[in-house]
């Protein structure tokens, strides 16, 4: 296959370019970690040093054995979550600097001589080694922790079954969209980025219609909603706030896991509510109510789709970039991997700047995460607020309460790990606003 990456990538570029960007990579990681680990030691030891007592604004409704369980459940996965950081960090250099990726690639080489063919196989083959290296510590978060602490309702059976099918899916799907990818890279010239961009963005765009439809009752079954005084109520909310939806379905989240949630899903006329079955057996119809108009407010507000447009024009940015950048030798060499340089199979290094692209983006955009974060809670207290004005405020008071306990959320979270990290505000700012507000 032709590659518009291959004569233009540029081989002779001095070495100390390559060298820059192994010094720059390595101080955003090394900087990147010890942030990360910072933040979870402080969360960890302000969580316990907390733990001992219910803060005053929840002693009524929450009890200390709750409280310290919701501590206990968020040190406890705080310190798992160290564990992966320091597996996470190893895997990269692994991949990088380490050799790893260049390494996987030249085995493939010669296999499979250069080509789609290879070039599939490198995505597929790096995607599997992967998984393999997360697989423990998946299986530790769902059949130890989440099993210590009450939340775990899988069986091993189930865990293994879903496995498959998500595996299956994945290559149904992703292999063609990866080989359009790879074709477009290689056939559609200097600006393929924006032909990827496009592809990106319909799939995308595609997904939403068809997620709900066909691919998540393969994982879980989905009941219209049957109780007519809730549906009744409900609907009668949606006909308030101006939002249709092509139906009212509950999800057997429970033979998964006991926690609760509720969501909308679908584009355009495909949209669903989805609640799942826990979520209904912890709160009464008004607290569902409340819930639901929550949601409702993220779509009043145009939450949604201003977050799909951020995420095109991030998409479209990143590209451009990779555009760039992977026609730079020094891009490659930098992190690792000696590009393909041709010769009589002309390989393309489409693949490999995809991957190099994919590990080395969230080094740098981790950095990026408070204003992330912090866009996000705003979106949240939007939401609370558009429910109170639609609901009673008291019942979604209530709700997020039960919630929080639950799912064990902690009501003492380090202050700065919130700002960092949280996508929803905590408890104690969220039922502040809402007293504010009523």
């Amino acid at each position: 296959m032709p590659s518009s990456i291959l004569p233009s990538v540029a081989v002779t570029s001095p070495s100390s370019y390559s060298l820059t960007l192994t010094l720059v990579f390595a101080a955003a990681l090394v900087i990147s970690l010890l942030l990360r680990l910072w933040l979870a030691t402080r969360q960890i030891r302000h969580v316990a040093q907390h733990r001992g007592a219910v803060p005053a604004a929840f002693a009524a409704n929450i009890t200390l054995a709750a409280h310290q369980k919701a501590a206990d459940y968020t040190i406890a996965k705080a310190r798992l979550g160290l564990l992966d950081l320091a597996l996470g960090g190893a895997v990269l250099l692994g991949w990088t600097l380490l050799g790893g990726l260049d390494a996987l690639n030249q085995v493939l080489m010669n296999a499979l001589g250069g080509g789609m063919v290879q070039q599939l196989a490198l995505l597929a083959g790096f995607m599997l080694i992967s998984s393999v290296i997360d697989l423990p510590l998946t299986l530790y978060k769902t059949f130890v922790l989440e099993e210590r602490f009450g939340f775990n309702k899988m069986t091993f059976k189930l865990w293994l079954a879903d496995t498959l099918k998500s595996s299956v899916v994945g290559a149904i799907i992703g292999l063609p969209i990866a080989a359009l990818v790879l074709w477009l890279m290689g056939a559609s010239g200097r600006y393929w980025w924006l032909w990827v961009w496009g592809v990106w963005m319909g799939f995308n765009l595609l997904m939403l219609l068809i997620y709900p439809t066909f691919i998540a009752p393969m994982f879980n079954k989905f009941q219209p909603l049957d109780d007519e005084s809730l549906k009744n109520r409900v609907t009668a909310l949606m006909q308030r706030c101006g939002f249709a939806a092509k139906g009212l379905f509950v999800m057997d989240g429970s033979k998964r896991s006991a926690h609760a949630n509720a969501y909308f899903t679908g584009f355009g006329a495909a949209k669903r509510v989805v609640f799942y079955d826990t979520l209904l057996r912890q709160l009464d119809p008004g607290e569902v109510e409340a819930v639901l108009a929550h949601e409702l407010g993220h779509f009043k507000h145009k939450h949604v789709p201003k977050r799909i447009v951020s995420l095109f024009a991030m998409s479209l940015a990143g590209l451009a970039l990779l555009g760039w950048l992977s026609t730079q030798g020094w891009f490659y060499t930098g992190l690792g991997v000696i590009p393909n340089l041709g010769g009589e199979m002309q390989a393309p290094n489409d693949a490999l700047a995809l991957l190099l692209f994919m590990l080395v983006t969230p080094v740098f955009s981790f950095f990026l995460s408070p204003l992330m974060a912090q866009l996000s809670r705003k979106h949240e207290f939007e939401a609370d607020a558009y429910a109170i004005a639609q609901t009673n405020g008291g019942d979604l008071a209530r709700a997020l309460l039960k919630l929080y306990k639950d799912n064990a959320s902690t009501l003492t979270p380090d202050p700065l790990y919130v700002k960092f990290y949280y996508s929803h505000p905590p408890a104690s700012e969220r039922l502040a606003r809402m007293g504010a507000s009523a």
